[in-house]
């Protein structure tokens, strides 16, 4: 039986309609009816957590593993305020998540009554679409609910929020069956032959053309940049823009010498993020790429082949640098196994958090990652692992730093996570990456109030969530440890807690710098 609020049931009907197979579940009284129809609904699979704020991670990462909308439920008053981080990492990747609202009656909003603030409108330019549903009184009402409902569904690469004010009585199920509802459809525009055939004609033809793909990763751009410094034979005049977020600054403000940039995304988005964009088409970004790569076969372009060679140059010179027991070392040892373990498991998906952990990636990774790069935060990235590892039966592995994995420790506070999740934690007691910014170790608040200098480790967290833990302090166990983290089976999630000095962090990645340079 379904909940007796008619708003609700047509909402629960139109998520069914538009194809929602997930949604993360917060606790709370007031959307316990919206929460019911939910677990009620068998096309629909519910996840409880009770961390709103990592429960809006917990859906991204459910997004990214499905391709499709994933619902995050949340109660009335501050619970809402929590989605915020995730809900603005949602819009800059343009991931459909859908933010579901409980809220009180209008009537009833600043008047001291319990868990209520303005809800309408609280997500603000994060969401794509935002609307307050009525509790309809007759059927104008009934038609206006159904249509706010359908016009949030329709956007399909952006958060959406759905704010749904709910009167008491709050628990009545008695409705047998949701309502036949409308629903509305949005075609997407395609890119045409005509126009890809074009994009790829402007990249052959150019003299100095560079395929930029963003997110996922270029590998060893940022050196490669490091080492041509100023020499103008790299700097491209066309560039073909057709992923997400570039991690180094270096390489965005290298790519601002370029005559023109044309970009490639789903939502035709303006994005000049090398002050230089021309064209923006809408259409995917991997066809594209793809197409250019296959025209790069047939027809060697030398510009291309120049910027080959170099990045073939320091690809070997990464292979050959062996550095001594660091977070360095142990993302090279993780990658390596990595790429051995892709031969015998089918398609594991790698997370890495933001700051020194993505910058590693840069160096190692040889396939795509995922990464909260949309605005760079650091408050979610275990969460949006845990949940995609909940809706897939393949390995998800995580390399998370320390302050990013305290900061979100509630992702294992989680009865759904499974022996299929791993997590690689780089714990060298601070936030190492301030150790890099030039100037600040002037300052004698740097590792105190900058860096946030601790004593803290996992062990005590992975023991008390059912997480079987293990740590290395030398290279030996780390490299055990790593061979331990891919390749055991378990029923639970298994964590290595790499424990490193900062200070010989900062040497080690600072020393491979200085050897590409004479590579």
């Amino acid at each position: 039986m379904y909940s007796n609020k008619e708003n609700v049931n047509i909402l629960t009907a139109l998520l069914v309609a538009h194809g929602v197979n997930h949604a993360v579940c917060c606790p709370g009284s007031r959307n316990s009816p919206i929460v019911h129809n939910l677990n009620e609904c068998p096309q629909i699979e519910c996840h409880p957590v009770t961390d709103e704020r990592s429960a809006g991670f917990y859906a991204l990462g459910m997004s990214l593993a499905t391709g499709k909308p994933v619902v995050v439920c949340v109660t009335s008053g501050t619970a809402l305020l929590n989605l915020m981080p995730a809900v603005a990492e949602a819009y800059y990747q343009h991931v459909p998540l859908v933010v579901i609202s409980a809220d009180r009656p209008p009537q009833w909003i600043d008047q001291l009554d319990g868990q209520t603030l303005p809800q309408p409108d609280a997500l603000g330019r994060f969401v794509k679409k935002a609307v307050t549903l009525p509790e309809p009184h007759d059927e104008e009402e009934r038609w206006y609910c159904n249509r706010l409902v359908n016009e949030a569904l329709i956007e399909k690469h952006a958060p959406v929020h759905i704010n749904v004010p709910i009167s008491e009585p709050l628990f009545e199920f008695s409705v047998a069956e949701l309502p036949a509802e409308r629903k509305t459809e949005r075609i997407e525009s395609e890119m045409t032959g005509m126009t890809l055939n074009h994009v790829v004609r402007m990249f052959m033809q150019s003299k100095r053309p560079m395929l930029v793909s963003g997110q996922p990763l270029n590998p060893h751009f940022d050196e490669a940049v490091s080492l041509v410094g100023n020499d103008e034979r790299y700097v491209p005049d066309f560039v073909l823009y057709t992923g997400g977020s570039i991690v180094s600054k270096r390489v965005k403000h290298f790519l601002r010498k370029a005559k023109e940039t044309w970009a490639v995304n789903l939502t035709g988005e303006v994005n000049d993020t090398f002050m230089n964009l021309t064209h923006v088409i809408q259409g995917d970004g991997d066809v594209v790429a793809d197409m250019v790569r296959f025209h790069l076969e047939q027809q060697p372009h030398p510009f291309v082949q120049l910027w080959n060679e170099l990045l073939e140059r320091i690809s070997s010179h990464a292979d050959a640098y062996q550095p001594a027991y660091s977070q360095m070392a142990a993302v090279k040892c993780f990658e390596q196994q990595i790429s051995n373990l892709k031969s015998q498991i089918s398609n594991p998906s790698v997370h890495y958090a933001n700051s020194t952990a993505i910058r590693l990636a840069n160096i190692y990774a040889q396939h795509p990652v995922f990464c909260n790069r949309g605005v760079n935060g650091i408050e979610g990235s275990l969460s949006t692992a845990a949940g995609m590892s909940v809706v897939t039966d393949e390995r998800v592995c995580c390399v998370i730093g320390d302050l990013s994995f305290f900061y979100d420790q509630n992702a294992l506070w989680n009865q759904n996570l499974r022996g299929n999740f791993r997590i690689l934690l780089l714990n060298n007691g601070k936030g190492g990456i301030f150790n890099m910014l030039k100037g600040l170790e002037q300052s004698p608040a740097r590792d105190r109030f900058v860096a946030a200098e601790h004593h803290t480790t996992a062990e005590g967290i992975c023991h008390q969530n059912n997480v079987t833990y293990r740590k290395a302090e030398n290279m030996e166990q780390m490299q055990e440890g790593i061979d331990w983290l891919l390749h055991t089976e378990s029923e639970h999630p298994l964590l290595l807690e790499v424990l490193t000095d900062a200070s010989e962090d900062e040497r080690v990645f600072k020393d491979y710098y200085k050897d590409t340079l004479t590579c």
